[in-house]
């Protein structure tokens, strides 16, 4: 049997720690045999923010594991413990399938053992993973990141299609099917994580050249600008346009503006009635094909999916 061994320590977000202990407690095989064996491992006492527990089993547990999980802890930022280290990468060495919670991608990324790959994590916490650790390419968009040994995901109830995904690695789509039918919730669900990062309206630099010209295109996203119009409006050629957006935003005049388009199609899709192609134009693109690739591209699903997803009642 697959033996499952949860990290508990102190601080760990319940969720991320019963996310996996019930999920792969609830799969059966198809003779109704369990498919895992599920252990909390951590310290003889673990407090957390709500209360505390006594994990049946020690950190000496994580040695047997064929699958660690990590899952998150109030404060990611809070140094990991060395030995909790050490075990990780001793357990790496051997060949255990390391699995990540939401924040627990810091746990992991503490070890080294994520350097030069592909990585994810809650994506209120994306920036501080990619700043603390820069040799990790860090991917707020998506639902979980799949390494072969090392697995990412992202925030909260992403932690559930990583286990999912593993089952199904594990067992095959009909187990998983049915797992994910008792989590009532889609073995895939459509889109990654991007669909729910907030979509404010980044902060204009106030102060700066570009500022009447930002809030100019906030409310004139509706109107077919150009590169060109845009330069006009503040007075300068396109080439320092280019550059001086480039040194105060981070990005060009016209990605500027799309992602404003985008912002104002989620505001309109979640608050209006409005068919998605008339919102199309209310935002400035003229073909509703365009929009929804570029909206897509994105959010990371379709315009239609966002709607059903996050429009108020």
């Amino acid at each position: 049997m697959h033996t499952v061994a949860v990290l508990a320590m102190d601080n760990v977000l319940p969720f991320d720690l019963t996310t996996p202990v019930d999920l792969f407690r609830r799969i059966r095989l198809a003779d109704g045999q369990p498919a895992y064996d599920v252990r909390v491992c951590g310290e003889a006492t673990v407090k957390t923010e709500s209360f505390v527990i006594q994990p049946p089993f020690g950190l000496d547990a994580l040695a047997d594991a064929d699958t660690i999980v990590l899952p998150g802890c109030a404060d990611p930022l809070v140094p990991v413990p060395p030995e909790i280290l050490d075990t990780l990468r001793d357990a790496a060495a051997r060949g255990t399938r390391i699995v990540t919670i939401c924040v627990g991608a810091f746990v992991l990324a503490a070890t080294g053992l994520l350097d030069g790959m592909r990585a994810t994590t809650h994506w209120l916490a994306a920036a501080d993973l990619a700043a603390r650790y820069p040799e990790i390419d860090v991917d707020p968009d998506v639902l979980y990141v799949d390494n072969g040994q090392f697995l990412t995901s992202a925030g909260a109830t992403a932690g559930i299609d990583l286990c999912l995904h593993l089952v199904r690695r594990d067992h095959g789509s009909a187990v998983a099917a049915h797992a994910a039918r008792v989590c009532v919730m889609p073995l895939e669900r459509e889109g990654g994580q991007a669909q729910y990062i907030a979509h404010n309206v980044p902060p204009t630099p106030q102060g700066t050249t570009l500022e009447p010209l930002l809030l100019w295109l906030d409310s004139n996203t509706a109107k077919n600008l150009t590169l060109e119009d845009m330069a006009a409006y503040a007075g300068m050629s396109t080439r320092t346009l280019n550059r001086r957006f480039r040194e105060q935003t981070g990005t060009t005049p016209l990605q500027w503006l799309h992602r404003t388009r985008i912002r104002q199609a989620q505001h309109l899709l979640e608050a209006t009635v409005d068919a998605v192609d008339h919102i199309a134009g209310q935002v400035g693109f003229g073909s509703p094909t365009a929009f929804r690739e570029r909206f897509k591209r994105v959010v990371g699903t379709s315009p239609r999916a966002y709607r059903l997803a996050f429009q108020g009642a």
